[in-house]
């Protein structure tokens, strides 16, 4: 039997598939998700949501005329199969590796990446804002947007979807739905009926009904209106997106070529308004172990392929998040009004643990990070205590709310910040560089930064005791110190740091999980003659102004360092400085903090050594401070 010829070797950009069968689509697909399968299995990333899109990406390429039509991927970890056909195949064992493809779509990556993603819904807004400046410029292009994965839950794509439909615009959607939450049954029937629901014939019956009541009174034109859209939608679904003004078609086999190619070609043939095309997929379609295990397939290691194990690290110090997890737990069970909140990540933020022990208290409110602040609001004016747990990327989007519903009432939210500082492989979208400047900006808000694992306990044990504002801490993504848990965790003296290691002359006052490389450059100091102080301030807000003020009397040089963008920790302690007098004596006072840039995906320690956070870092700030030849003071 002659073999068949690999297409996927012949594809180098979307163009050339443009020609293709639907028979050789469905090949094509095929080996598109080995190519992926056999790629993640080595890289480790995202794995579920790119399965789950392979013919849905195939068919986009063949019917659109990209990268002129704009083709925008919600979130972005979508876009594996889409980057495969997108001209880079060969780089794909790059992927989520320093100066590799990012694991999401980036503009500066590739002209095919039409807008970057990371964070969910906001693919809607995007391809309209596209779909009105090319009717500005009176170009003709298609605008595709790609919306699923859960992130039809946020507020964003509603916004989005009622302007688009209330400013008529020439724009799709592709609702890929693969959890089955909206769709029915999808098969023959139902394929027919998008089939024959997007077509010109139907359409041009539709125009010609339109046109003969157009001039009737009013309530006849408007119930006629009302009779076709509720018919069409009790057989098709999609009701619903009719009243915010889009032309539903659907819901159609996302897997199934034969009826999503021509229900594609009729959309892109809609000349007048929005169009909603219901896709209907299954995440980590065509690899049995990611199909029976989406949630665990969703982000993966390396794993074996024949078996679908992930590699496992070795045994070592429990993660962060899982400190997090098991600390809340604990209070949760001493005190039963304690709740948890998180926005559509449990498993991510530790709290699948919290809802295993306490199902009626976790309360997932979906990618809605803005209702989960507020919703915590809501809940801790009425006298529980919820804590919402949010990556602080994601906390971000609910900055208002922070503000307005929490902040100016005083009301005890607590807020657990996951990933704070740089986060390796997920890159500039997912690392936790500006909570610190944002939340510590905050009047009454009481705001900490973890540096190991009991101090982390013991924030916990605080904010659970702060019932009179708001409160925070933060943490970040991998692996704790390993230090052994204490029987008792007390809660912190609010607003107190603590002197770790004395010396003389410099001191180093370190925030957050820097302490380690703080301590490790105050030994390299010590060896060099350089008696070497290092603090945790452990409070960002309130600061410990009498910890501050003992390091500037006490020592020639200050240092602090943080895991946070500019304007943070660091310029809180000048202004202290400043207003306290000490920056008019002599005393020299640098901060280290993250780089005024968007630094690029790595593992965490090499993106640290970019951002010239690691000890060795520290020790040549003291020296260009002291004005010494680093070199000079070794020999």
């Amino acid at each position: 039997m002659l073999q068949k010829t690999k297409l996927l070797d012949q594809v180098s950009i979307p163009a050339d598939i443009r020609g293709y069968s639907a028979e050789q689509l469905k090949q094509l697909a095929d080996e598109v998700r080995t190519e992926i399968i056999d790629t993640v299995s080595v890289t480790g990333g995202h794995l579920g949501a790119g399965l789950g899109v392979v013919e849905l990406t195939v068919a986009l390429h063949h019917v659109f005329d990209t990268p002129h039509d704009r083709l925008i991927w919600d979130v972005g970890h979508q876009c594996y199969p889409h980057k495969v056909l997108t001209g880079r195949k060969t780089q794909m064992r790059t992927i989520r590796q320093g100066g590799g493809l990012s694991g999401f779509t980036k503009r500066d990556e590739s002209e095919y990446d039409d807008f970057g993603a990371g964070h969910a819904s906001t693919s809607i807004s995007a391809g309209l804002g596209m779909a009105v400046a090319r009717d500005l410029q009176g170009e003709d292009r298609n605008v595709i947007a790609v919306i699923g994965d859960g992130s039809m839950s946020a507020g964003m794509a509603y916004e989005a979807m009622n302007n688009a439909g209330a400013m008529d615009a020439r724009l799709i959607v592709i609702l890929n739905d693969n959890d089955m939450s909206i769709a029915p049954p999808v098969g023959a029937m139902s394929a027919h009926l998008a089939r024959i629901v997007s077509s010109r014939g139907y359409r041009t019956f539709r125009g010609i009904a339109k046109g003969m009541v157009e001039n009737m009174p009013a309530p006849i034109k408007s119930t006629a209106r009302k009779a076709e859209e509720y018919t069409r939608g009790m057989v098709t679904g999609g009701t619903w997106f009719e009243e915010l003004g889009f032309y539903y078609v659907g819901p159609v086999d996302g897997h199934d070529l034969d009826h999503l190619l021509p229900v594609l070609r009729n959309a892109k043939a809609m000349q007048n308004g929005p169009v909603l095309v219901h896709v209907v997929t299954q995440k980590g379609k065509g690899y049995k172990p990611a199909e029976n295990a989406p949630d665990k397939y969703h982000g993966v290691s390396k794993f074996n392929v024949v078996t679908g194990e992930q590699s496992k690290s070795a045994p070592g110090a429990p993660s962060y998040t899982r400190v997090f997890a098991d600390a809340l737990i604990d209070q949760a069970s001493r005190d039963e009004k304690i709740v948890a909140i998180p926005a559509a990540m449990p498993s991510g933020t530790g709290l699948d643990l919290f809802a295993q022990q306490f199902p009626d208290r976790c309360f997932d409110v979906g990618i809605a990070e803005q209702h989960a602040v507020t919703f915590a609001a809501g809940l801790a004016a009425d006298g529980i205590k919820p804590f919402c747990t949010l990556y602080s990327t994601f906390l971000q989007r609910g900055y208002d709310q922070i503000v307005h519903d929490v902040a100016i009432q005083k009301l005890p939210v607590r807020f657990a910040i996951d990933r704070a500082g740089l986060v390796g492989a997920d890159g500039p979208t997912h690392a936790g560089s500006f909570d610190v400047g944002f939340l510590g900006a905050l009047p009454g808000m009481v705001f900490m930064a973890a540096a190991d694992e009991v101090e982390l306990a013991r924030m916990v044990a605080t904010s659970a005791a702060i019932d009179d504002r708001p409160s925070a801490f933060r943490f970040p993504r991998g692996e704790a110190t390993g230090l052994d848990m204490p029987s008792e965790i007390n809660p912190l003296e609010i607003g107190k740091g603590r002197i770790v290691k004395q010396g003389c002359k410099i001191a180093i006052l370190s925030l957050g999980t820097r302490l380690a490389e703080a301590l490790q450059a105050a030994n390299d100091l010590d060896a060099l003659g350089l008696s070497t102080t290092v603090a945790d301030a452990r409070f960002i807000k309130p600061l410990d102004k009498e910890l501050i003020r003992r390091l500037a009397d006490e020592h020639e040089v200050l240092i602090t360092i943080e895991e946070g963008a500019m304007g943070g920790f660091g310029a809180f302690v000048m202004q202290e400085l400043a207003e306290s007098g000490r920056l008019e004596r002599g005393l020299k006072v640098r901060s280290m903090f993250l780089p005024d840039v968007f630094l690029d995906h790595d593992t965490p320690q090499k993106v640290y050594e970019k951002a010239c956070l690691d000890a060795q870092a520290i020790v040549e700030k003291v020296f260009s401070v002291l004005g010494r030849d680093m070199a000079r003071n070794q020999a």
